[in-house]
């Protein structure tokens, strides 16, 4: 099954699964969700790339992360993976933390794909979030169903019964903490991305209402070496409900930047 759990192993605080052999591939998930929303990826990917997927911090295995962390307190918790140079894919928060990495540890990322990832919210958008994050109260866990419909709408499938899953057994202290990061943080600074010294990717839903089209083609005309990729008919779990195309495009990058 697509969504099973996989084994995991252990290194600095980080659960994370890994597979496969060649040039390395670091995919790192979104609030709330775990390693395994990467399955698809994972399939695909390991027969050409080493793949790590670590659960974020105080996500499935992983340990939470001291005090109020910044976000790049989760970049320097994910960075004890860059052993050696990667790329690096991230997924809504994780496509925050991915571009953190490539911004501060230029030597170790080889190229930067952001899926799903924000940028300059709206002042609605922004203070949504932040009404959603100061709900939260870190002990008892949320009830998903409106996180659900916001990521798939109200229709059915096996993606958003696994997210269900996944969200009602998060550790509400480490989902209160990620959401509290991902809501105040407004996506990368102009300053950041122009300066990124590697290939950026940034690849979004066409019917995506959060992580705009709109904000991933700004992102790239910014980046010197920056593309972005519309999913048309893809929302905010894009990598889930179209594996196909995400992994054709991130395969594609992975390699280009082998060279």
């Amino acid at each position: 099954m697509m969504w099973t759990t996989r084994q995991r192993s252990e290194t600095g605080g980080l659960a994370l699964v890994s597979t496969g052999s060649g040039p390395r591939v670091l995919l790192i998930h979104g609030v709330g969700l775990r390693a395994e929303a990467w399955n698809a990826q994972i399939a695909a990917l390991s027969q050409r790339f080493e793949i790590l997927a670590p659960d974020l911090p105080g996500h499935c295995g992983s340990a939470e992360l001291p005090g109020e962390p910044a976000l790049q307190a989760y970049g320097d918790r994910i960075a004890s993976l860059l052993d050696r140079p990667a790329v690096v894919v991230g997924h809504s928060m994780g496509a925050m933390i991915a571009l953190d990495l490539a911004s501060r540890y230029p030597g170790q990322v080889q190229g930067v794909a952001a899926l799903n990832a924000i940028y300059m919210r709206s002042g609605a958008a922004q203070a949504a979030v932040r009404a959603r994050a100061a709900g939260l109260d870190g002990v008892s866990v949320s009830d998903p169903s409106a996180t659900l419909s916001r990521w798939f709408g109200e229709a059915q499938c096996p993606e958003r019964n696994a997210c269900h899953a996944w969200l009602s057994d998060v550790n509400p202290g480490g989902y209160r903490t990620a959401y509290s990061v991902f809501s105040n943080e407004n996506g990368p600074r102009d300053a950041m991305l122009k300066a990124l010294q590697c290939p950026a990717l940034f690849m979004t839903g066409g019917r995506e209402p959060n992580s705009t089209p709109a904000m991933s083609r700004a992102m790239a005309g910014l980046a010197p070496d920056g593309t972005a990729r519309i999913v048309k008919t893809a929302a905010h779990m894009m990598p889930m409900t179209h594996p196909s195309e995400v992994n054709r495009v991130l395969l594609d990058f992975a390699e280009g930047c082998q060279s």
